[in-house]
């Protein structure tokens, strides 16, 4: 996420804390912090809001925050059921803002490099992608300690769109991985983030069945395989790449 965080408010028509901190980055892992759009009743109303949270979902009932590490996505087929998910999918859904993501094309053999491709807007809009949030209370600090509570987050994914799409950037989100993050389409934006609608079922399945119609306006470049160490980062990441290395 590179997007200054007032253009990252005034995309998602949100309003943010004056010192929200966003670092910019081109090449965001598991575990670090990425912004969030939620809404929340405040004084019986409801407001949109921009936060920054862990990515690597901590549900409240979890021992410590080491169960985030493997939560980072979630399936949208088992989301409604899993211990981890579904208290926060009822209550706790948010939309995980993005510039764009990396996927890695497997080889043709086990022995073949994997190659890296950036997945992106056309028109370099924001993509939305449904996701969930929870609050973490950590046992171990004071009360008044402003760290006790970890905000985190994470994505759900649909599987890939199918192989005979008619459109050719469909046809190869489908050839470059099984899975594909869900994006949100404007108008499911507010339905998905209503704190007040808790029929998580429908509401899942609308978002899966508007994936494909979202990502149809995407496109796909392959990038230096650089993005594979989370130590590098600018934007020289997401430039084309001749896939020669």
């Amino acid at each position: 996420m590179a997007k200054a965080i007032g253009d990252l408010v005034a995309e998602a028509e949100a309003e943010a804390d004056a010192n929200l901190e966003l670092r910019q980055s081109w090449n965001v892992a598991p575990t670090t912090d990425v912004p969030i759009v939620l809404e929340r009743l405040v004084e019986g109303a409801v407001r949109r809001q921009v936060h920054v949270a862990k990515w690597g979902l901590v549900p409240g009932w979890a021992k410590d925050p080491s169960v985030g590490v493997r939560a980072f996505n979630a399936r949208s087929e088992t989301v409604v059921e899993k211990p981890t998910f579904r208290s926060a999918v009822a209550s706790r859904r948010c939309a995980v803002p993005a510039e764009g993501y990396y996927e890695w094309l497997a080889g043709d053999s086990p022995k073949a490099k994997k190659r890296p491709f950036y997945v992106h807007p056309a028109d370099d809009s924001l993509i939305f992608f449904a996701g969930l949030y929870e609050w973490w209370k950590d046992p171990s600090k004071d009360d008044g300690d402003p760290e006790r509570w970890l905000l985190s987050t994470t994505i759900l994914t649909a599987p890939s769109p199918e192989a005979d799409s008619e459109l050719p950037v469909l046809q190869e989100l489908h050839g470059l991985h099984d899975r594909l993050p869900i994006p949100l389409a404007k108008d499911s934006l507010a339905e998905w983030l209503d704190p007040e609608n808790n029929n998580a079922v429908e509401l899942v399945e609308m978002v899966r069945a508007g994936a494909a119609t979202v990502a149809s306006s995407w496109e796909l470049r392959e990038v230096d395989p650089a993005v594979g160490n989370v130590r590098n980062d600018g934007p020289e990441l997401i430039e084309t790449h001749s896939g020669l290395f």
